[in-house]
């Protein structure tokens, strides 16, 4: 009923002279606006079904534009153009002396999605009860037109960044057929849906140097040998099915993360929509920032930094998926050891090496165990709008790992492509993190603590 329910409301809906004086308990509960507003994009993007690349690549425009918002009202953080690749900080030239920058971060992510997502039109709604909310707070209306003024401002110059990363001339490309041989990637039952995003390489990274900059050690060669090294692990996929235990039933389904499933009764089809693994990730940062208490900038950073980290990450990924091409476990064991075989999890539609979930996954722990620390214990409940009970986690690292092997118990991918895919993860990850140091972007307990003072 959870899932109908989502699925329903998705389908329905000049740097400053003068700033407000912000009290330090304000500048903490104004926090509360931000992961609604990043959800807010999660559901319009599982209303478009927007796959889990392209979701990564919204996730981190939308958060740009607030992160400026706040850095040009402290001189302390770090400017992104340092950091991120053919990127000049747009400077905030709107003419007004009194805007609220909380105020206008929170429209700014709001304002970009709505001029970026298909169905952006949508977060209209969302932006008008944000500035309904601010008005019985009795906001003065020149403050409140004065930040709507420095956001779109902002989300305008962020589009204009977003359309030289060549993600525009995907569409241009020539369409994707499935390379021929017994070894390569062929689509799935039971939508047979075409590949996803098989150009995604050629989309510029924010921060890493190349598409293939880290790539992964080559996967296991495919055979049809019963005693060769792949068969057996086509076989350790299929046995963990058969033999799964509740709590990795439970483990595989936490951490789905599917875009759109489609289930089949009779001649029907039922499509069912949930948010992508890198929406997972955004949630986790809330989810740590809320625990960790971290004031308003603080908060910002976080997920600006892990949405600009899941596209990379998401880069890195595709770039060797379309290069090896490799077979999903579905079709190899349908073909050489039970043709009757189902997955737990439905497989995706694109190639299976290496895995999504491992190489994201790890990409993110590893710039947020930077940021709160190896031992950052949490609840993640991103799943319970999907009847999927929330679980617990002492570090992002173990959640990381526990994503990753996921992937086995679901069925949908083999043991190399989940430790291979941790490894690109984590260069990636130690990548980006490298990258802040040298920019000045410090753990958050040092960003929190000289916010605190506002």
């Amino acid at each position: 009923m959870a899932l109908l329910l989502l699925q329903l409301a998705a389908s329905a809906q000049t740097r400053v002279s003068k700033k407000p004086v912000i009290k330090k308990n304000e500048a903490t509960a104004f926090t509360r606006y931000l992961q609604p507003a990043v959800f807010s994009l999660s559901k319009v993007m599982m209303h478009d079904v927007v796959n889990p690349p392209a979701a990564a690549r919204y996730y981190a425009y939308c958060m740009l534009g607030a992160y400026e918002i706040v850095s040009q009202n402290d001189a302390r953080l770090s400017n992104l153009g340092g950091l991120l690749k053919q990127y000049k900080q747009p400077v905030i030239t709107t003419k007004t002396t009194n805007y609220d920058h909380r105020i206008a971060a929170v429209y700014c992510i709001l304002e970009t999605g709505r001029l970026m997502l298909p169905s952006g039109y949508r977060l209209q709604e969302e932006e008008e009860q944000f500035i309904a909310e601010q008005q019985k707070l009795k906001v003065p209306a020149a403050v409140i037109d004065s930040s709507i003024a420095v956001a779109k401002y902002l989300a305008a110059r962020i589009v204009d960044y977003s359309k030289t990363d060549r993600y525009g001339r995907l569409s241009a490309q020539l369409r994707y057929t499935p390379v021929k041989g017994e070894g390569y990637w062929y689509p799935t039952p039971p939508a047979y849906m075409e590949a996803v995003e098989p150009n995604w390489k050629t989309v510029r990274p924010f921060v890493m140097d190349s598409c293939n900059q880290f790539p992964p050690l080559p996967p296991v060669a495919f055979s049809k040998d019963s005693n060769s090294h792949f068969y057996k692990l086509a076989k350790e996929v299929y046995d963990a099915s058969v033999k799964a235990t509740p709590e990795q039933l439970n483990i595989a389904s936490f951490w789905d993360c599917n875009p759109f499933v489609v289930a089949t009764s009779g001649h029907m089809s039922i499509g069912f929509k949930k948010i992508s693994p890198g929406g997972h990730w955004m949630n986790i940062a809330a989810i740590a920032a809320q625990k960790a208490q971290l004031d308003f900038t603080a908060t910002i950073t976080v997920q600006t930094l892990v949405g600009i980290t899941i596209m990379d990450a998401f880069i890195s990924c595709w770039d060797e998926k379309y290069r090896s091409n490799r077979i999903r476990p579905e079709t190899y064991i349908n073909r050489y050891i039970n043709i009757k075989w189902q997955p737990l999890l439905q497989t995706p539609p694109f190639p299976e090496y290496t895995s999504g979930h491992s190489v994201v996954s790890t990409a993110s722990a590893e710039v947020l165990t930077y940021l709160f620390g190896d031992k950052f214990s949490y609840i993640d409940n991103s799943e319970e709008l999907f009847e999927i009970p929330a679980r617990s986690f002492t570090s992002f690292r173990q959640a990381a790992a526990e994503a990753a092997i996921s992937r086995l118990y679901g069925g949908i991918h083999y043991r190399d492509a989940i430790e291979n895919g941790q490894q690109q993860g984590r260069d990636v990850g130690a990548f980006i993190v490298s990258r802040l140091k040298e920019v000045g972007i410090k753990p958050v307990k040092c960003v929190d603590r000289f916010n605190n003072s506002l």
